[in-house]
């Protein structure tokens, strides 16, 4: 926290919002400025954020798991590092469930959607900053749905032959690098299909990429 911009002393929650959609960035600052009188950074990617927190310290981090730089809990993981005793909530859309609880084992203090109202956030901030987690419950129930309504997580072989094809591997050199078949990654790549509720391989990375599964 900070000293107040009028020269008094009380305290100012310090906020960098990691987020490289700029106009919804904007909204927020202006937001958390005008209404709590906070002092509000932005950012637009990984190595600017990293930047960001060598200069200065914060008491909330907002961050966005879509922007340039990101690479999934690895780089959660470091902003986490990197903040000191600062707050990390994920600011973002749909996240898997696995990933969510995965984020909250590293230190992440939350999820907060941005298709929430923008009249919640101070509110919302201020609960984080007193030490809760927050996790909206309907995202916590839907997180780790799919579109198909299943439900089911993506277990690790499932996991590794959807990443090799999103990265473009076909079956068979996804077999090459599993030391199986072509059938069994086949098999596989079925059951992600049906657990994620995609029309077929590439649905399928489309579906992983929005809800933070690579």
């Amino acid at each position: 926290m900070i000293n107040g911009t009028d020269g008094s002393t009380d305290p100012v929650l310090s906020v960098l919002i990691a987020d490289d959609h700029r106009l919804l960035g904007e909204a927020v600052a202006n937001l958390l400025r005008s209404g709590a009188g906070y002092s509000v950074r932005l950012t637009g990617g990984l190595d600017e954020t990293l930047v960001a927190l060598a200069d200065s310290t914060y008491d909330i981090i907002l961050l966005d798991l879509k922007m340039p730089g990101m690479v999934g809990l690895a780089s959660v993981k470091t902003v986490v590092e990197k903040s000191g005793d600062a707050k990390v909530v994920l600011f973002t859309g749909q996240v898997d469930r696995h990933f969510l609880n995965s984020a909250l084992e590293l230190g992440v203090k939350g999820l907060i959607p941005k298709t929430m109202p923008l009249q919640s956030l101070i509110s919302v901030i201020q609960l984080i900053d007193s030490g809760q987690i927050f996790v909206p419950m309907n995202e916590l129930n839907s997180s780790g749905q799919t579109d198909a309504g299943g439900g089911a997580e993506l277990t690790e072989k499932e996991h590794f032959v959807l990443r090799l094809a999103a990265d473009g591997l076909t079956n068979k050199e996804i077999a090459r690098d599993m030391g199986s078949t072509e059938v069994t990654v086949k098999m596989h790549m079925r059951a992600v299909c049906k657990k994620l509720g995609a029309r077929n391989r590439a649905h399928a990375a489309i579906i992983s990429r929005e809800r933070a599964l690579l």
